[in-house]
């Protein structure tokens, strides 16, 4: 598949998803939401694609809504940067088991079935911090800085940034970042627990690749695929159902393929021969 404003490539059984508008330190567009959503529908269906990194080309990971847009807007109503609709694909919507939570134009990412890592490679704000923050991990550049930009623009705190940001960083956190819009670094940004891990620019991408190259090639993809599922949806559960939840799917583990090999590759002492299944 063709794209105009994203790179998409496989190797190693990662595929790598780079928004590319270097020149617009990857400000987004209705037409990029189309392209990321398509991408992630590409990677869901790939079998082999285990891990997902989504990154930026040039000195920034995303900008944010592309401010030609945002400036047709005064005086014309509401054009939606990301195009909301368009961006609502069948990731989400082929499933009737995903909940409502799951459906909007940026928080489809939790119901990929297959874990995505934020490369924050530098500017990270507004629309393009939210679509991080549904990133399953993020790890940032040292050089990278954050903002969430809305209220020096006169906006509020959309696309559920207000349910997120606090979910990860905590309530004061949340706040101080959503009010003040003020721009962090990458060392508070992991002292705050924004992103989980900090790594040199220089080597940013080669190591999240070798990150994700670990994920793909010694741990069990229906592990993975679960468990990404369990714990989104353990934030609208209370203990008692997430726990029965748990005991349902470990039962479901036990007559898997991948529990078998898991054992199996341990006694041998050999690598791993995960299947999914």
């Amino acid at each position: 598949m063709g794209y105009e404003q994203i790179l998409y490539e496989v190797k190693d059984r990662v595929a790598t998803v780079t928004l590319n508008r270097p020149d617009k330190l990857n400000a987004w567009t209705a037409v990029m939401g189309r392209e990321v959503r398509q991408a992630m529908d590409e990677a869901a269906r790939d079998e082999a694609v285990r891990v997902i990194v989504l990154t930026g080309a040039g000195r920034g990971f995303c900008a944010g809504a592309d401010m030609q847009l945002l400036s047709g807007i005064v005086g014309a109503g509401r054009q939606e940067p990301g195009d909301a609709a368009a961006e609502r694909g069948p990731t989400a919507a082929g499933d009737p088991a995903v909940r409502a939570d799951f459906r909007g134009p940026y928080a489809y990412f939790p119901m990929v079935p297959k874990p995505i890592i934020a490369a924050l490679n530098g500017a990270t704000a507004g629309l393009g911090l939210v679509v991080s923050l549904y990133c399953d991990l993020r790890i940032a550049a040292d050089t990278a800085v954050f903002t969430t930009a809305f209220s020096r623009r006169g906006l509020i705190a959309e696309h559920g940034v207000s349910w997120m940001l606090p979910r990860l960083v905590g309530l004061q956190h949340g706040l101080d970042l959503l009010l003040s819009a003020r721009k962090i670094t990458a060392a508070e940004a992991l002292a705050m627990g924004l992103v989980a891990q900090v790594k040199p620019a220089a080597t940013l991408q080669e190591d999240v690749r070798a990150y994700a190259r670990e994920l793909a090639d010694l741990v069990s993809p229906r592990s993975l695929r679960v468990m990404k599922r369990q714990i989104w949806e353990a934030q609208f559960q209370s203990l008692a159902e997430a726990t029965a939840v748990g005991n349902e799917e470990m039962e479901k583990s036990f007559s898997a393929e991948d529990f078998k090999e898991g054992v199996a590759h341990f006694v041998e002492k050999r690598a791993p021969r995960f299947t999914g299944r």
